[in-house]
């Protein structure tokens, strides 16, 4: 018995590499003289077949890097931004959620939906954990004035506000085998509450006498134009789209099988983020926002997003494995650290009315900078993720 389950866990983990050097040398005991001094040409296929593994696992990164890349060289015309960002925000997100709900059994999305204690343990993590580590974060930098600019440490704190990102960590737990059908319920009530809960922390964040709020109107704007906007991007983007969905799964099942499964049609979902990603970051390069910003600062912020995440991320799985099952632990690990400037970007347009041009850019350039390094580090660490949940199952029973 220990030697079947031996054998299945090497199974898990092996990549469909070809053999070890070692495992070469034992063939052949001859050939270990010139092997310590050249290296193998099994070695060197090895290394090969295991790049080639990870571009294709990782194709989602490669894709997002040429993406920024042609993004910083050429952009829609500016005259053209609002329109580009109306479409694609609105279809793109529909794709992802129906596909979602053509994907997702309907029992599996009810369970998910009733499970209270859980979305308040979720959703406190989101706002509440966020935000405090955020604020501090800015209070410590807000130490000396010469050090960090104050739009940017504005920028950090209603990044930490932000609720879940709306799309991205289904498609990421979905790629973790993680409870994708937990990561959308998760998202949804996130950004359903996100005008409410992420007005008022930036408000009571923003509130103090410290330096860098001074930047800030007396006044801030008006919350009902926000919330219109919001909620009817999430009525025409996310509710319509994934009930439809699950109507045509329920309506059709085989042919959805087929479509999604079978056909792979799936990864449309994932196309779609991309897309999502390129007008976010085409958006802010023809703005010149990243131009605003000081060469120091930039460091700072990006190699402090690395940490944070990565923070955020370790707290939320050691919280969760407490009482959580794996799946449910990949699931709260992709919601809690991530953040979407979807929200964050025409919340602060408008709580922050009458603020200079420049200071507006610099505000949501946190938000457009996380937002490429959570996708990065998210992509690479569902490898490990979905080697963790796989550890110590037996394909049989589960097939």
């Amino acid at each position: 018995m220990a030697e079947e389950k031996a054998s299945s866990h090497d199974q898990q983990f092996r990549i469909a590499l070809p053999l070890t050097a070692n495992s070469q040398t034992e063939a052949n005991p001859q050939s270990t003289g010139t092997a310590a001094s050249k290296p193998s040409p099994s070695r060197a296929l090895r290394v090969w077949h295991s790049l080639l593994w990870l571009i294709k696992d990782q194709w989602f990164l490669v894709v997002m890097l040429i993406l920024i890349l042609i993004a910083s060289q050429v952009q829609v015309p500016g005259s053209q931004q609002r329109i580009k960002q109306k479409i694609i925000g609105y279809l793109a997100v529909a794709l992802i959620f129906f596909i979602n709900g053509c994907t997702i059994p309907s029992r599996v999305l009810l369970q998910n939906i009733k499970r209270w204690d859980l979305h308040l343990f979720v959703q406190a993590q989101c706002y509440l954990l966020t935000s405090a580590i955020a604020y501090g974060i800015v209070s410590a930098c807000a130490t000396n004035p010469k050090f960090m600019d104050p739009a940017l440490l504005i920028g950090i704190i209603v990044l930490g506000c932000l609720p879940t990102t709306i799309s991205f960590n289904t498609i990421m737990t979905r790629k973790s085998n993680g409870n994708t059908a937990l990561t959308l319920t998760q998202s949804t009530i996130g950004n359903f509450l996100g005008p409410f809960i992420s007005t008022a922390l930036i408000r009571i964040y923003t509130s103090t006498d410290a330096w860098y709020t001074e930047i800030l109107p007396k006044n801030m704007g008006s919350y009902g134009e926000t919330y219109r906007k919001v909620f009817a991007q999430l009525g025409f983007s996310v509710f319509l789209p994934l009930f439809v969905g699950q109507i045509v799964m329920n309506a059709f099942p085989a042919l959805t099988k087929k479509v999604f499964a079978d056909w792979k049609m799936s990864k449309l979902s994932s196309l779609s983020l991309l897309t999502l990603i390129w007008q976010t970051y085409d958006e802010a390069f023809q703005s010149r926002a990243f131009s605003t910003i000081n060469a120091d600062n930039m460091i700072f912020f990006v190699f402090m997003s690395f940490g944070v995440f990565l923070l955020w991320m370790a707290l939320s799985i050691i919280f969760s494995r407490i009482w959580l099952s794996k799946e449910d632990t990949i699931s709260v690990a992709f919601c809690v650290p991530s953040k979407t400037p979807a929200m964050g970007v025409p919340l602060t347009t408008i709580m922050f009315a009458g603020i200079s041009a420049v200071d507006q850019s610099k505000i949501h350039i946190p938000m457009v900078i996380f937002q490429g390094i959570q996708t990065g580090l998210s992509s690479l660490i569902s490898i490990p993720l979905r080697m963790w949940q796989a550890h110590g199952k037996n394909p049989a029973t589960e097939e």
